[in-house]
């Protein structure tokens, strides 16, 4: 229990950078700029990026009422290809805009508005970034080699191979079939 508490410290200690004392602030507009890189994601224990440079910019707006959080994540992560596992670099770009509420109790039953209690002085924006860049990135990542055909790879050369050799047996099982069948099928086929 207590290395768990101790372990939880750092990862706070880690991410003070990202918390916002919107207490002492005055209304209007303010700026906000992190660079992020793979220390950030090891803070989550993230482990599918390899590398990555991006610069999330906040425009973070404070009124009366609410806060208003403008979220733009742009760069580039380092991941596998899920076709080769080759590693290059997927470019991102991403918004995500947050309203903040002031209520009785904390609730963020809705993902783009967020209810802290009234007594709250800061909050805290990592978790958003993450969230942020972890959606930017495709949910299947292809190499640009491999689109445009100039990755060289025994994976890829092992892929057009297999997949030549199943075409080749489409096309014996084509000529292998009594014309009689298929004149059938197409009968199921035109309902």
């Amino acid at each position: 229990m207590y290395l768990c508490t101790l372990l939880m410290n750092e990862v706070m200690k880690a991410l003070k950078a990202y918390t916002i004392q919107f207490v002492g602030l005055k209304e209007g507009e303010h700026t906000f700029k992190y660079d992020i890189d793979k220390s950030f994601f090891d803070h989550f224990e993230y482990e599918d990026f390899i590398g990555l440079n991006v610069t999330v910019d906040l425009k973070f707006i404070k009124k009366s009422t609410l806060l208003q959080l403008n979220f733009k994540a742009r760069g580039s992560v380092n991941v596998n290809c899920d076709v080769t596992n080759e590693p290059y670099d997927e470019p991102i770009s991403d918004d995500f805009e947050l309203i903040v509420k002031f209520g009785d109790e904390y609730n963020d039953d809705n993902e783009e508005i967020l209810v802290i209690p009234h007594g709250e002085y800061e909050l805290n924006v990592a978790h958003y970034i993450y969230e942020l860049i972890v959606l930017a990135v495709p949910n299947k990542r292809v190499h640009p080699g491999v689109e445009d055909g100039t990755l060289k790879s025994e994976i890829l050369d092992k892929l057009n191979e297999l997949s030549l050799s199943n075409e080749e047996k489409k096309t014996e099982e084509k000529v292998d079939t009594d014309p009689r069948w298929d004149s059938l099928k197409k009968l199921l086929t035109d309902k």
